[in-house]
């Protein structure tokens, strides 16, 4: 009887988990992005022009604004006015430091065609001999440290933890020590969530016995 009660339980937690964390992880983008009218006065909130509250309403302005700034952004005229602005940041100290980091960080990430993340490797951490899958954040590193290191071969990568890749470490080693593999980038980070229990199904054919037809015929 307990068996039983145990392997009802355990097969709604495999139905429930997958739907909450899903949900959980939308209602955070919704309210991130939905919060983010709170910016403005509070007499030109949408809340108070309107008199009364419309769900989602913050999620939804704020998509369209970041939808048409990028059109404006992307046409000559635009461009002038991202320019004019990026200089007047510029001039800010402290705001020019975090501004112009974190513009190079989401242009390297968001621009299409970029090598950051792009790339899963498979890297010896936390020393020799053990290996851990990582992503490759730069073909090359600066001239500064590859004379320091005596190596002008060398490759950047990020090492995330598991299960939370957000967090993780920096590391730089020779070409020649790291593995290149044909994952893609979506299916090693489902590898490192799970705690390696989900699998590229690539490698997971590459594991089915050959005489796996004549079994099952049989």
């Amino acid at each position: 009887m307990m068996a039983y009660i145990r392997r009802c339980f355990i097969s709604g937690l495999l139905l429930w988990l997958p739907i909450w964390a899903t949900l959980l992880v939308i209602k955070f983008l919704v309210d991130l992005l939905g919060n983010s009218i709170t910016m403005l006065p509070r007499q030109y909130q949408p809340d108070a022009l309107l008199g009364f509250h419309i769900p989602g309403i913050g999620f939804l302005i704020t998509i369209l604004v970041i939808f048409f700034t990028g059109m404006i952004a992307a046409n000559f005229f635009g461009k002038g006015i991202v320019r004019l602005w990026d200089a007047l940041v510029g001039r800010i100290p402290l705001v020019r430091s975090i501004y112009n980091s974190v513009k190079q960080v989401s242009e390297t990430l968001l621009t299409p065609g970029g090598q950051s993340f792009r790339k899963v490797l498979l890297v010896q951490y936390p020393h020799q001999g053990f290996w851990t899958v990582a992503f490759q954040t730069s073909e090359s590193i600066p001239a500064m440290l590859s004379t320091a290191l005596n190596e002008t071969d060398m490759v950047s990568f990020y090492v995330p933890t598991t299960p939370n890749p957000t967090s993780g470490f920096l590391m730089i080693a020779p070409r020649k020590d790291v593995i290149e593999l044909d994952m893609s980038v979506d299916q090693a980070l489902k590898y490192v969530i799970s705690l390696g229990v989900v699998q590229p199904e690539k490698f997971k054919q590459k594991q089915i016995p050959k005489n796996n037809n004549t079994n099952a015929s049989e």
